[in-house]
């Protein structure tokens, strides 16, 4: 055996690991640009996480507010949709009150239903002759027209590519600074809107769609949106114009003048009235949501009654959006902030950021600055990686995450700019993931030449043991109170006979692996395998806790893959398995040239004879007193009281049956106590009632498990009763091993 101490690592040289990680980087880089899609979900999480813990500041009196068609309105209205009158009316008193705005988060595509006149034509059609004053007007949607005409009101849109009507033109002038908008962005080709006549009558057309996102969260909204060949505002840019009685916006693109122009054609702002918007691609406009915690929100029923005049204070010079939250209605978004809100607020976000020109941007530098801090924050960590050491290494590792996602939370905080950490923390975890392991693979030879050497006949543990103190690779041994299991397939020496040596060789493997897989499960120690037989151990090298139990446990696991084998592969296997706990010398047993961890003493002895027991018995797992009592809780009923060859005294032996739910089973109660009853009548040689039981415990479809055990004693009590012996003691004594 070559000497642990004799073998050296061969370490790489520097310039080549430093070289290797610049090659490591250039990829994570290149995985980078081809996983952004990918990666940009990650940061919108990372993102969605900096609003959560920080939102934007609240405005204490916000310029907006929203009336709500809630749940409580339904209840005192009435059922949705309301009559077109009473929504004109609801229109007349925000106007009343000084509303600066007032714009619908949603659209009115058909003709009212509850019109009188509509239901005059029914009437009239069933005979009746009902006649009404000339003047009247009993058109509920011409009234609602009456009262949008007015009042400053926005109507909504919806552009779609689901729907194939064309849209009225918009009511907002464009202007441009660079390229027509149209030319880029991405549009669609129809959409809903409103009744003709409520569109000629409003002061504005705003789009309220919210656009797709993969998880369902509003982060964006459009500026404006391409439906059409038009541009059309969105709902709360519109609404911001007619409140500022401004006529049209100026949009700017990439391609301005005074812009660089580079790359592909962009929205960059969008100017209404006094206010200015930042855009984003596709011409959306980031959120950066407070909750607006302070801002008034009216349900709509309290505008419809006789004392809403007390309400002027609230309405005065404010935008009015009118939305719903009631659930009915499916009005219901998620934010960053929350999984569910009303999606009026994500508009009356917008124009409260507006008109506090409060934004969270990420300025067209941030993608290069990201990939500067990929590249600087990785080099520093090659530059620890060549050291060697491996916890300064994982350490730099940490402080430089940890600087990459402090950087962006503090630009985010103290600026409002969003700089994506993601691209360096990748190149930095990638970098030494790759390289770690290299540099653990050559720097640690010794333990490398030791897990080689001995990790084909040691158990696991012992080998990560001998890895870290190669100084354990001497003879001798300790006293440890060890659980040892022994098992074999029962008649291999018949089933060698009959088999080629390859078929032999390609059955013993695909014995042996389920079986040793289920001894490591349960923390064994696999001291050896000699043919078909296994020897395993539990308590040695290292402690183990409830080692009897896991032991048991092991061997019904063995008769359970047992079972799996046969049935996967057509055969026919049975196997023994004896456990026995007690003392036993443990340790590294040979010669100065060869050997191995085993354990020898009488507990391994009887261990093995335990197992050879088993045929004897016509049962597949039996165990020792000693073992049953440290795992009382599974299934197990009593074999026999048997001097084993080579030992005076008699030993108690149990059969395994199952684990602890079979055990509690009401039907195996039983079989265990009729079992119990015919050992008693056996040992008090009362050999006629155990026969009787035996009888009837025979016949119970629970018992067929030890219907080999039962075989046997049926044989032994038949000779008994023949002959009565003169002296007995109810000791089996065992003559072959």
């Amino acid at each position: 055996m070559t000497a642990v101490a004799d073998v050296r690592p061969l370490r790489p040289g520097k310039a080549k690991l430093f070289f290797a990680g610049l090659l490591v980087l250039l990829l994570a880089l290149t995985a980078d640009v081809f996983l952004r899609d990918g990666l940009a979900r990650l940061s919108d999480l990372l993102f969605d996480a900096f609003q959560r813990a920080a939102p934007r500041a609240a405005t204490l009196d916000p310029g907006v507010l929203v009336v709500d068609i809630d749940e409580a309105s339904l209840q005192r209205i009435g059922q949705w949709p309301w009559p077109r009158d009473q929504i004109g009316q609801l229109v007349d008193t925000a106007g009343e009150l000084g509303a600066a705005a007032i714009a619908f988060d949603m659209v009115f595509t058909e003709p009212d239903r509850t019109s009188l006149g509509l239901q005059l034509q029914r009437l009239r059609a069933q005979g009746m002759d009902i006649r009404v004053p000339q003047e009247a007007v009993l058109d509920n949607d011409r009234l609602f027209a009456q009262a949008i005409a007015r009042n400053p009101v926005v109507v909504g849109v919806a552009p779609s590519n689901e729907v194939e009507r064309l849209l009225p033109p918009p009511l907002a002038g464009m202007a441009f600074a660079g390229s027509d908008p149209v030319r880029y962005l991405p549009g669609v080709g129809g959409g809903l809107s409103n009744l003709p006549m409520l569109t000629a009558a409003a002061s504005g057309i705003g789009s309220f769609s919210f656009p797709p996102a993969h998880d369902n969260i509003i982060r964006t909204m459009p500026l404006v949106a391409s439906a059409t060949g038009r541009l059309y505002p969105g709902l709360g840019v519109e609404a911001l114009r007619v409140a500022q009685g401004a006529s049209g916006l100026m949009l700017r693109s990439s391609d301005a003048s005074g812009e660089s122009g580079a790359g592909p054609l962009a929205l960059l702002s969008l100017k209404v009235g006094m206010l200015e918007l930042p855009a984003v691609a596709d011409g959306h406009f980031r959120l950066h949501y407070s909750g607006i915690p302070h801002m008034t929100v009216i349900p709509a029923w309290q505008l419809l009654q006789d004392d809403a005049g007390t309400l002027a204070d609230k309405l005065e010079g404010r935008i009015v959006l009118v939305g719903t939250s009631a659930i009915g209605l499916r009005d219901i978004v998620a934010t960053p902030l929350a999984a569910a809100v009303p999606g009026v607020n994500v508009h009356a976000e917008l124009i409260d950021q507006a008109m506090n020109q409060q934004f969270l941007l990420r300025p067209d530098w941030a993608r290069g600055a990201e990939v500067l801090l990929a590249i600087v924050s990785t080099l520093v960590l090659l530059l620890v990686l060549g050291s060697g050491r491996g916890l300064l290494s994982a350490l730099a590792l940490l402080v430089l995450g940890g600087v990459s996602l402090g950087g962006a939370w503090w630009s985010y905080r103290q600026h409002s700019l969003l700089l994506d950490p993601l691209p360096a923390l990748l190149c930095q975890l990638t970098v030494f993931v790759t390289m770690m392991p290299a540099l653990l693979f050559f720097g640690n030879r010794e333990k490398r030449f030791v897990r080689s050497a001995f990790g084909r006949y040691l158990s696991p543990a012992l080998v990560e043991r001998l890895s870290h103190d190669a100084s354990a690779l001497q003879l001798g041994g300790e006293n440890r109170e060890i659980s040892v299991l022994f098992s074999d397939i029962r008649g291999f020496t018949t089933l060698s006979e009959t088999l080629a040596p390859d078929a032999l060789t390609a059955l013993l493997n695909r014995y042996l692996t389920p079986m040793s897989d289920v001894l490591l499960a349960h923390e064994a120690t696999i001291d050896k395998y000699i043919g078909d037989a296994i020897m395993a151990f539990w308590n040695a090298p290292v402690d183990i806790a409830g080692h009897p139990r896991k032991a048991c446990l092991a061997a019904l696991g063995m008769a359970a893959a047992v079972d799996a084998l046969n049935r996967e592969r057509g055969s026919a296997l049975k196997i023994g398995v004896g456990v026995h706990l007690g003392d036993a010398c443990v340790g590294n047993l040979g010669s100065q040239q060869r050997f191995s961890y085993s354990a020898i003493g009488d507990t391994v002895n009887l261990a093995s004879r335990v197992e050879s027991l088993t045929k004897f018995y016509g049962v597949t797992l039996m165990v020792t007193e000693a073992v049953r009592a440290q795992a009382a809780d599974l299934a197990f009923v009593e074999a026999d009281r048997v001097r084993v060859v080579g030992r005076s005294e008699p030993v108690l032996l149990h059969v395994l049956l199952g684990d602890a739910q079979l055990a509690g089973e009401a039907g195996f109660g039983e079989i265990a106590r009729q079992h119990a009853q015919m050992l008693e009548a056996y040992r008090a040689a009362d050999f006629a009632a155990a026969q009787r039981i035996l009888e009837v415990l025979c016949r119970e479809p629970a018992a067929a498990p030890l219907s080999g055990l039962h075989a046997l004693y049926a044989q032994r009590l038949e000779a008994l009763c023949r002959n009565p012996p003169a002296h007995w003691d109810g000791i089996f004594t065992a003559t072959s091993k």
